[in-house]
């Protein structure tokens, strides 16, 4: 099969569950892995029943995210994926700093959110992480992957601009035509010099994508409306890491198999 080339457009792991996304000149990926500090951090909205000591997928309405609480949109946030120092800023002001490897940086970030969330909380908010878990939409350890003309036939549909990032993906790619990563499903795509990656799954899209990104206005019905006109409401793939090693943007995309 002949497939058109890719280019890595753009990168972003997300370290906080619906907080600001990251962008990422390059990464390396492991086999197996999401991208590292992706999803690494969730804060709990009530009694979750997560055990770090035994970390299993829960469903993403047991934590603070934008599919119900649009107001962490408004949040801008910067993550040291060294130190784990997360600084949160609202309307340009900085209102917590904390370490999130710390007791006292956790229970800083955790204040701010029961007063920022006080009417969407189910309980005391609460700063989850655990070694090597990715509190992602899925099970399985995936990266996302966003064509950027699907992005556009999107806008189409809609009639107004779409922000990419309303879909919160890892991997940003152009070149393709619209649609074209649904054709990719079971295969493997080859990213820069040595990761591949196959492609599992569509990405059935929720009511997050209808907040903006930068405003945290919940303004457009984007699964809606492409299950209006498309008869269904997908947009981006997941992949997993069959052979780690690094990219970065830029890197070409080329699809192989039948």
């Amino acid at each position: 099969m002949n497939d058109p080339t890719a280019m890595l457009h753009d990168l972003y792991h997300y370290p906080v569950k619906g907080l600001t996304p990251q962008r990422l000149p390059r990464a390396v990926l492991l086999a197996g892995q999401p991208i590292g500090c992706d999803r690494l951090y969730a804060i709990e909205n009530g009694p979750s029943g997560f055990d770090p000591d035994a970390p299993a997928h829960l469903p993403k309405q047991r934590f603070l995210m934008l599919m119900r609480n649009e107001r962490l949109a408004r949040l801008k946030c910067a993550f040291d994926t060294v130190s784990h120092a997360l600084s949160i800023a609202l309307e340009g002001r900085e209102v917590v700093r904390g370490d999130l490897r710390s007791p006292a940086g956790r229970t800083a970030v955790e204040r701010f959110f029961s007063d920022y969330c006080a009417d969407e909380l189910r309980g005391e908010p609460k700063v989850l992480t655990a070694p090597g878990h990715s509190f992602s939409d899925v099970s399985r350890k995936v990266v996302s992957i966003i064509n950027l003309a699907s992005v556009q036939a999107i806008e189409t549909v809609v009639g107004a601009r779409v922000d990419p990032l309303r879909f919160r993906g890892n991997l940003y790619v152009r070149d393709w035509p619209a649609w074209h990563e649904f054709a990719l499903l079971g295969r493997t795509v080859k990213v820069g010099r040595e990761v591949e990656i196959k492609i599992v799954k569509r990405i059935t899209r929720c009511a997050a994508t209808n907040v903006d990104p930068q405003s945290g206005v919940r303004d457009l019905a984007i699964p809606h409306s492409l299950t209006t006109a498309l008869g269904h409401a997908d947009c981006g793939v997941y992949g997993e890491v069959v052979t780690g090693g690094e990219i970065a943007v830029g890197d070409r995309l080329e699809a192989s198999g039948p």
